[in-house]
C-alpha cells in the first residue's frame, strides 16, 4: 500500500511488519522499543482522546521536544484527527515561543520535560488560544500527554466511528503541518505543508536510500526540522527500526551500541567524526602511523564504480582491511549509509568516508520543499561525489537569469 496521507504509514506498518520493533529510545540507560502494533494502538488512543476533548479538523497543536517515540505517537494521532502538527525547536527564546503560540493559534502545547514546562507555562497562561499544556516526562503538578490516551482508551464506539470518518475525509492536499523557519531574516515564518508535500518527498527518499526491515537507523537531526522528519518517515516506510540518539555527545556511543546501518547528519557531525579519527591516527607511531596516513591519502583520491585504475582498487582493498575496517568498527561495524544536508560537506570528507565503506548521500532542499530537491545516488549513472546529486522524482528546477534556483 502506497501512503497518501501521513497516517497511512501506520496501516502499512501493521500490514507489512506486524509486531516488529519500529521505534526506540534510551530510558534510564536502557533502550526501550515499541513495536508497530504498540505504535498503532497508542497513536489511535491519542487520536480518540483528542476527539473526545473536542479537538477538530484544522486545530493546531505545538510540540517542543527532543527526539523520542512519544513524538511519533502524538504526530500520528493528530494526523488521524485532522489536527495540524506544529513542531518547534527546544532552543527558542520566550519571545519566539510567545509569537509562535499566538501566530499559529494553537490550542495545545506539548513539551518534553520539566525545564521546558516551567519555561512555557507562563506564556501558555497568558496566551488566550492555548487551552492545554502537557508534558511527555511524568512530572508532579503537570498534566501528562498520557491523560489524552487514557481518555481515548475509555471512549466509546461513537468516537471511534467519528475517527474513522475523519480519516476517510482527510485529503492528501490537506494541511498536515506548519514548520516555523529559524527567522534569521526577521520574525519566524510558518511554512504550511500538506500531506502530499511530506509523503511524496519521503517516498522519493525511500527509493534512494533503499533501507529494509533489517536496518537500524540512528535519528540525530531534530524531528521538528523537516530534514529530521523526512528521515523519520522514510525509515518507518522501509520497516527499519529507528533509534533516537540520546544527545549530540553520545552519537558515536549510540551508533556502536545499536550497530547502526545508517544515520542522518549535518556536515559538522561528519567533520567531528573525521577529526576524531585523524587525531587518533596522529597519535600512532612508526609503521602504524605511516600505514594510517597512506590509507587516508588513498581515500582522498576515491572515485566509485571503477572510475580509478585496477591497481588503485587493489590498494584500497588492502587499506580497508588494515585501516578503514577499524573506522567502521568505531561506529558499530555496520554503518553503510548517511543522509547529509543543511550545509555544504567538504568533498574530501565525502570521498574518504565513501572509501571507508560509508556512503554519504548529500542532499539539497528547503523547508518549503519539504525538504529534498536533489540527492546524490548510490548508482553508477547518478552518483557524483562533490555534488548534491540529481533531482528527486516529481520535482522540476529552473535556473533564472540572475542565478536564482526556481523549484516546482
Amino acid at each position: 500500500m502506497k501512503p497518501a496521507r501521513i497516517f497511512d504509514l501506520l496501516d502499512r506498518l501493521i500490514e507489512r511488519y506486524p509486531g516488529k520493533s519500529i521505534l526506540s529510545s534510551k530510558v534510564n540507560g536502557k533502550w526501550v522499543e515499541y513495536s508497530s502494533t504498540q505504535y498503532w494502538d497508542i497513536s489511535h488512543m491519542f487520536c480518540y482522546g483528542l476527539l473526545e476533548m473536542g479537538y477538530s479538523t484544522g486545530n493546531k497543536i505545538i510540540t517542543i521536544s527532543n527526539n523520542r517515540p512519544e513524538w511519533n505517537f502524538v504526530d500520528m494521532g493528530m494526523s488521524m484527527a485532522g489536527v495540524v502538527h506544529v513542531p518547534v525547536y527546544t532552543s527558542m527564546t520566550e519571545d519566539e515561543y510567545r509569537y509562535i503560540f499566538e501566530h499559529s493559534d494553537a490550542r495545545m502545547v506539548i513539551v518534553s520535560d520539566k525545564k521546558l514546562f516551567d519555561l512555557v507555562k507562563p506564556i501558555c497562561d497568558s496566551v488566550k488560544n492555548v487551552e492545554h499544556l502537557l508534558i511527555f516526562d511524568a512530572e508532579e503538578g503537570a498534566a501528562s500527554w498520557t491523560d489524552v490516551t487514557t481518555i481515548g482508551s475509555a471512549c466509546g464506539d461513537e468516537i471511534k466511528r467519528k475517527a474513522a470518518e475523519i480519516k476517510s475525509s482527510v485529503k492528501p492536499s490537506d494541511l498536515a503541518s506548519i514548520i516555523y523557519t529559524s527567522g534569521t531574516t526577521g520574525t519566524s515564518k510558518g511554512v504550511m505543508l500538506s500531506h502530499t508535500n511530506l509523503v511524496e518527498n519521503f517516498l522519493a527518499a525511500a527509493e534512494v536510500f533503499d533501507l529494509g526491515p533489517d536496518d537500524r537507523f540512528l535519528s540525530i537531526l531534530p524531528l521538528c526540522h523537516v530534514g529530521g522528519r523526512l528521515g523519520n518517515y522514510q525509515t518507518q516506510y522501509s520497516g527499519a527500526t529507528i533509534y533516537y540518539a540520546e544527545s549530540m555527545g553520545t552519537i558515536a556511543a549510540n551508533l556502536k551500541e545499536i550497530k547502526a546501518t545508517g544515520f542522518d547528519a549535518v556536515p559538522r557531525i561528519l567533520e567531528k567524526i573525521y577529526d576524531n579519527v585523524i587525531s587518533k591516527g596522529r597519535a600512532l607511531k612508526g609503521v602504524k602511523r605511516n600505514l594510517f596516513f597512506w590509507a587516508v591519502r588513498l581515500g582522498l583520491r576515491y572515485q566509485p564504480f571503477g572510475r580509478k585504475s585496477r591497481l588503485y582498487y587493489i590498494k584500497l582493498k588492502i587499506a580497508d582491511k588494515l585501516i578503514f575496517s577499524k573506522w567502521r568498527e568505531a561506529l558499530g561495524g555496520h554503518a553503510r549509509l548517511v543522509g547529509c544536508g543543511g550545509a555544504s560537506l567538504q568533498p574530501r570528507h565525502e570521498r574518504i568516508f565513501w572509501a571507508a565503506g560509508l556512503k554519504i548521500l548529500n542532499m539539497y532542499g528547503l523547508t518549503e520543499t519539504s525538504p529534498i530537491i536533489t540527492i546524490n545516488r548510490q548508482t553508477h549513472d547518478l552518483c557524483r561525489l562533490g555534488t548534491v546529486g540529481a533531482l528527486i522524482d516529481g520535482v522540476e528546477v529552473k535556473i533564472a537569469g540572475d542565478g536564482e534556483i526556481l523549484c516546482k
